[in-house]
């Protein structure tokens, strides 16, 4: 279980921009589902860019005119026989909010008018879209979303992330091609902001500790690395010759079961037993300590993984994260697994 007020605290540390003031009061509010909640912040992210203005871009226009315009598409006229009525086919750019960002929020909202959530949350939206009225409808099954940022639009860049997971969230194509509402975040989708808010809780919280996610070279004896996977650590902290390996991991069931007997998800164990040791062989012969950990987000079940093995010279431990409680307690626990290891 997680609470969904501690869904918001793991995107404020995914997406920075929910640390300025506009959004601190969506942290005491309560919300039904987290749909609520993200509708929320899509409701103050818009209202912040409204107040700075809606972004602007020159879209390419193609329009039969009666005057000239940019430039005359002459073949398109002949087929056309455009003259004959005195006009002609001219493409030109049109600086405007019509643009593919702002496409994206306004067919995201008009999405969460038929979502569950509640109706002054829906009476609120439907404001919004009243500046939104020369701005054009787009089939979120075909967003291209990755964007790309610049100065000019920096600020939008939150909104279109959070409009990724509204859409992703909610949207899923039937086998008839229909569209239907689904469960807002399933297990894939928590697993990801899982991973990104313990990298970015690190990077923010420990700034005098070294914190990526990098990818691993293999300890290979020869240069063969030939259809070799790439092995990319969901978070590595570092401090001097001092390494930790943690993999997060967002499952139902934290454990497997093998004939009515509960053990650790053996692919994971393999997994960060590998990272640990091709890390460990990069020191040489260097005083150095190499650790893995692997992290689970706490369940409903009774057993819950918390172990620390010895293996092969290296300590791997298995832990979990109650994301069901205070938030001030999770960033404890996130907290004391840096200082048992490092020194801060």
């Amino acid at each position: 279980m997680i609470r969904i007020q501690n869904i918001y605290y793991m995107l404020a540390y995914a997406f920075q921009a929910l640390n300025e003031q506009g959004y601190k009061s969506i942290a005491t509010e309560s919300f039904a589902n987290a749909v609520e909640l993200c509708a929320a912040i899509l409701e103050r992210g818009i209202t912040k860019q409204i107040k700075r203005g809606l972004g602007m871009e020159y879209i390419p226009r193609t329009e039969d005119l009666s005057s000239l315009r940019g430039k005359i598409e002459v073949t398109e006229s002949i087929k056309s026989r455009t003259m004959l009525r005195k006009h002609l086919t001219c493409t030109y750019d049109e600086f405007s909010v019509d643009s593919p960002m702002n496409r994206i929020i306004k067919s995201t909202l008009l999405l969460l008018m038929r979502a569950n959530i509640s109706k002054t949350r829906k009476k609120d939206l439907r404001k919004l879209l009243v500046f939104f009225g020369e701005v054009e409808t787009v089939d979120l099954h075909s967003v291209r979303w990755n964007v790309q940022y610049n100065r000019n639009n920096q600020t939008y860049r939150m909104l279109i992330s959070v409009c990724f997971l509204i859409v992703k969230g909610l949207l899923q194509t039937q086998s008839d091609g229909t569209t239907r509402l689904m469960d807002f975040f399933d297990e894939r989708k928590m697993h990801r902001l899982y991973e990104k808010f313990i990298l970015e809780y690190y990077k923010k919280e420990f700034p005098q500790i070294n914190v990526r996610a990098s990818q691993i070279p293999w300890a290979l004896d020869d240069d063969s690395d030939e259809f070799l996977p790439v092995m990319q650590s969901d978070v590595t902290l570092s401090q001097g010759n001092k390494v930790l390996i943690i993999d997060a991991k967002y499952y139902s069931h934290a454990l497997q079961i093998r004939h009515d007997t509960p053990t650790q998800h053996s692919a994971n164990l393999y997994q960060i037993f590998a990272y640990v040791k091709n890390k460990d062989l990069e020191f040489g012969d260097a005083a150095h300590t190499v650790a893995g950990m692997l992290l689970y987000a706490k369940t409903d079940e009774e057993i819950h993984p918390d172990h620390v093995y010895s293996m092969s010279g290296n300590k791997i431990c298995v832990r979990s994260l109650d994301l069901n409680q205070d938030f001030s307690k999770i960033a404890a626990q996130l907290d004391q697994i840096v200082l048992d290891f490092f020194e801060v």
